[in-house]
Parts: C-alpha cells; sequence; structure tokens
C-alpha cells in the first residue's frame, strides 16, 4: 500500500500528482464548498486518475496533518495492493434518507465486505435515517464510518463528488473489500452536560417541537441569552445529548442544523425520538482534547505496520468553541497515532461510527476516525 498527501491552497497544488493510478487506488478530498462555483482544481485531480475510485464533500475547514485550512482541497491517494474497491451513490433527501442508505448498502454488500466509509450531503439528509438504512441491509461486523458535508457556519449547501463533479443532494460511499485490508475506528466527545434532563414530548423525526410540553425553541433561547440571535450556528456550542431512558449509557449527541420561528421547533442533524431523555451541554476544552485522543487510542491497530491512512472527521461545532486551540485535538491524535500516519479530513455536520463496536450510529459534536490499513 502506497500513500501520497497532497493540497491545493487555492491557487496551486502543493505537489506534482503522484503517479498512483489503478482501479485499487482510492482518491479522498475535502474542501471549500466555494468550489460548487469553481470545480476547475478538482478536474484537474479527476483527470489525473480516471482509474481510481474517488470520493470527497465539502468541509467546515479542511485537515491535512495536523493542520487546518479553509478555502483549500485536502487530498490523499492510496494505491492498495490486495484490496478491491467499489464506490455507490444515491440521490438524498431528508424523507429518503433511509431509502437511500439500503440502497447503498445493498450496492456494496458482499462476503469479503471489510468496510464501509460514507460521506453524504449535510443539509438535504436525515442522517439518521441514513445510518439506519446502512444498518439493515450490513452486518454488524462491518465497520461503518463517515460523515456529513459541512459549509463553515453558514447551513447554507454543502456537495459530494458525483462522478468527479462535486453536486449537491446525494450521499456516495466506498467499500473495501478483502482479508488485507484492515478498519480501526474511534469516535469521542468530550461535552459536559448541564441543566435539568428533560423528556422529548414532541418531535416529528429530525425536528423538535417540545421539551417537558415546553415550546423546544423558546427553551433553547433561554438558555442561549444573548447568544440566542445567532442560531442556528450558536446552536453548534450548545448540543443536544440523548439517551432513551434514565438508566441508558448509550448517549448520543445531536447538532442543531435550522430553526423555525413559527413552529417554534428545531431541526437537529439526526432523529430526536419521543420519550427519549435531552439534556444540553456545553463545552470542556480539556475534555475535548481529551476525546480527541480517545478516540485514536480506539482507532490504532495494533497488529498491522502500516502505512495508515488516516481520515479525520471533527464536529464543526468543536472548531468554534476550541478557536484558536482547534489544532490541539489533531495533534492529540497524531501523538496516539503510530507512524506511518497519513491524515486528512474535515470538519463536518455530522458525524457516522459504531458507538464503540456493532451497528454504527449517528453522532454530533465528536472527533471520528476511521484508520485503513493493508497486509500482505
Amino acid at each position: 500500500m502506497q500513500i501520497r498527501m497532497l493540497q491545493f491552497d487555492g491557487r496551486a497544488w502543493s505537489d506534482p500528482f503522484p503517479e498512483l493510478d489503478s482501479s485499487r487506488t482510492l482518491v479522498t478530498v475535502f474542501g471549500s464548498t466555494d468550489y460548487l462555483d469553481d470545480p476547475e482544481p478538482i478536474r484537474e485531480l479527476v483527470s489525473a486518475y480516471p482509474e481510481a475510485k474517488i470520493v470527497g464533500c465539502s468541509s467546515s475547514g479542511e485537515i491535512f496533518d495536523e493542520v487546518i485550512s479553509d478555502g483549500s482541497l485536502s487530498v490523499a491517494v492510496a494505491r492498495f495492493d490486495r484490496t478491491r474497491l467499489s464506490v455507490a451513490l444515491e440521490p438524498v433527501t431528508a424523507e429518503t434518507s433511509r431509502e437511500a442508505g439500503r440502497r447503498l448498502g445493498s450496492q456494496l454488500a458482499a462476503a469479503d465486505l471489510a468496510g464501509v466509509f460514507v460521506l453524504s450531503d449535510g443539509l438535504a439528509v436525515n442522517g439518521t435515517e441514513l445510518v439506519d438504512g446502512l444498518n439493515e441491509v450490513l452486518p454488524d461486523g462491518v465497520p461503518i464510518t463517515g460523515g456529513l458535508a459541512g459549509d463553515g457556519d453558514r447551513f447554507e449547501r454543502t456537495w459530494t463528488l458525483v462522478d468527479g463533479k462535486p453536486l449537491s443532494g446525494f450521499v456516495t460511499a466506498v467499500g473495501f473489500y478483502g482479508v488485507n485490508v484492515h478498519v480501526g475506528h474511534g469516535s469521542q466527545g468530550g461535552w459536559d452536560r448541564f441543566g435539568p434532563e428533560r423528556i422529548v414530548t414532541r418531535s416529528q423525526g429530525n425536528v423538535l417541537y417540545e421539551l417537558d410540553g415546553e415550546p423546544a425553541l423558546e427553551l433553547y433561547r433561554g438558555y442561549l441569552g444573548e447568544l440566542a440571535s445567532g442560531l442556528p450556528a450558536t446552536g453548534l456550542l450548545f448540543p443536544l445529548a440523548l439517551r432513551a431512558s434514565e438508566t441508558d449509557d448509550k448517549q448520543l449527541v445531536r447538532t442543531i442544523l435550522a430553526v423555525d420561528e413559527e413552529a417554534q421547533s428545531l431541526t437537529f442533524a439526526g432523529d430526536i425520538p419521543e420519550g427519549h431523555r435531552a439534556q444540553l451541554m456545553q463545552a470542556n476544552f480539556d475534555r475535548l482534547v481529551g476525546g480527541a485522543e480517545t478516540a485514536a487510542e480506539h482507532a490504532v491497530l495494533p497488529d498491522v505496520a502500516g502505512p495508515f491512512l488516516t481520515l479525520a472527521i471533527s464536529c464543526v461545532g468543536r472548531r468554534l468553541v476550541l478557536g484558536e486551540r482547534t489544532e490541539d485535538e489533531l495533534e492529540a491524535v497524531k501523538h496516539v497515532l503510530p507512524e506511518g500516519n497519513h491524515q486528512v479530513g474535515f470538519y463536518s455536520y455530522g458525524e457516522i461510527s459504531p458507538y464503540t463496536t456493532g451497528s454504527c450510529d449517528l453522532h454530533n459534536q465528536t472527533m471520528t476516525l476511521t484508520v485503513v490499513a493493508e497486509t500482505t
């Protein structure tokens, strides 16, 4: 397995395109939403790898090793020796997300499937339904990881690569096949819960109307105070923790995507089931960085020599909170992962990963890592 990384800084490519084109080559690319309007650099990249499998999406900040950039393209080119690759794509809307997940899973399913990496439009999707559809078709033993495309704190438009072109309204996935490929994963948050735990008394899918019988938007505004005028972007600073019951140790985190003043409702990246218990969360700087380090510890492939392709997906809310310290979480990841690590990724509107093991879930406000390597 050979891996090379390169970056487009908005003006020029950092290096010549490495000559690694083949049917066993995976090219991953993450970049600004601006490339919807000016896709020429993406066209150059795609034309250099006519046989490769190419996937990518828009971001709220591009990850290149330990550095975060805006307006760039972060690219990794990985040529496998013995691993077969397959790419699937489907159009997606919030209403068709589960069926899109089923169709993707059906396209990729095979006896030797070892892992799936998914990238979706970050706005025209119900992430929970998408993940549920994938889980219905693919077995628990196959790790499913990935994320939802970002658009900074604007929430206006996102893209994924569709046949080499950046387009909105699609979900795409790559499958890894064979006994020689190994996929590690880790996903951790690091937020503190505060305030009372409330019951979701009225919701529909990913739209939350009432908590404890009170309008959800009104409650949220009360907690945000002066920050409420900046919704939905400022809602990233105060995600919602969900659990099914008082005794449930499994906690999922949800981030706001939109608000509806007339309905006094909040739209989240994933479902908010009625009867679940919900509690607001706030940032703890040290715990956020510690969460990234823990995610890396979970993702390590201990019996594989490398090199390693590491796909890092962190939530835009973490970037807004950490500010100038954001690169601390990337440094924490690099500190844990072994030599031979090649890291690219993006800041997202949602992360896809198993909670620890088993079927995958949609997460928000986490650092989620996918580590891919090959043995001989």
